[in-house]
């Protein structure tokens, strides 16, 4: 077994590489990525073959949790900001020990965070911050600010209300991410293009408003360029998702940038999610091509 700073670093290479490979691959990764991920000259396993903890033999805590929402969001897992992860069913050792370890050691851990058969958004580094042997839960925190605020049950009400603003923003935004380009097949709506480290999940309903829900509906695929576009009302996807794009720009001479990247996608179709259920919702999309047209 490494020692506890040899599996320290090594885990910060692991998540160091997770980061780069999971932008590159538009936020999410599936089971044999993750089962078969590179690290340096060999190849590690980053989830467990069945079960929710993976604990790997030569390092000294657990490496990564799977979580398995019910629906696209589960803020019942969210208790005074943090996150609440359930003991493995038995006894409260077993896989559970070296969950606890981490807890111990302060090691960082990877929360997987499973939306689809065989696909998984990891968020990273989470750290457990508490084991609540009554709930037979572990309290785990999903952001590095909130790693030493203190006991749930000792927040005061301004720490709740902000460490839940964060777990929330960390949980949804990544979640949301992974979703919208799994549903778009990991290319922008607009020009099609394939990179996913250039593409964003862009809201069709401001996050910022109550209706502006992180669903699959509310969102496009959309690349950096056509997502700053669309944001500042540029470009707009009309309800039967046709793109137009800002008169001044379509009379507007720049370079090759805006004539093929803007002014040639005017009156173009978006693609579209093969699944029906994640298609961009006609009423949100209409709302906000209203107020692209008003602009």
């Amino acid at each position: 077994m490494l020692t506890v700073s040899e599996d320290l670093v090594l885990r910060e290479a692991i998540m160091n590489l997770l980061a780069s490979r999971t932008a590159e691959a538009g936020g999410f990764l599936t089971r044999a990525e993750l089962s078969s991920f590179p690290v340096g000259s060999e190849t590690r396993r980053l989830i467990d073959t069945s079960r929710g903890i993976w604990n790997p033999r030569d390092l000294n805590a657990t490496l990564s949790i799977v979580s398995s929402p019910d629906g696209p969001y589960d803020d019942r897992d969210v208790d005074g900001g943090l996150f609440r992860y359930d003991y493995r069913a038995g006894s409260t050792a077993g896989d559970n020990t070296k969950l606890r370890r981490a807890l111990e050691l302060q090691l960082p851990v990877i929360l997987l965070r499973k939306f689809a058969t065989g696909s998984y958004v990891p968020i990273f580094p989470v750290y457990v911050v508490d084991d609540d042997l009554a709930k037979r839960q572990f309290v785990v925190a999903v952001d590095e600010a909130l790693r030493f605020i203190g006991r749930p049950d000792e927040l005061s009400e301004v720490e709740r209300r902000y460490a839940e603003r964060v777990t929330r923003h960390r949980l949804h935004q990544s979640m949301f991410r992974g979703m919208v380009l799994h549903a778009y097949n990991v290319k922008c709506a607009v020009c099609h293009l394939k990179h996913g480290d250039l593409l964003d999940a862009a809201h069709i309903t401001a996050d910022s408003k109550e209706t502006g829900l992180a669903v699959v509906s509310n969102g496009l695929s959309l690349c950096k360029i056509h997502h700053a576009a669309y944001d500042r009302n540029l470009m707009g996807i009309s309800p039967d998702y046709q793109v137009a794009i800002n008169r001044k720009l379509l009379d507007e001479v720049d370079g090759p940038m805006l004539k093929h990247g803007l002014q040639e996608m005017h009156g173009a179709r978006i693609a579209l999610p093969h699944d029906t259920k994640a298609r961009p919702d006609p009423e949100r999309l209409a709302l906000r091509f209203n107020t692209f047209l008003s602009v």
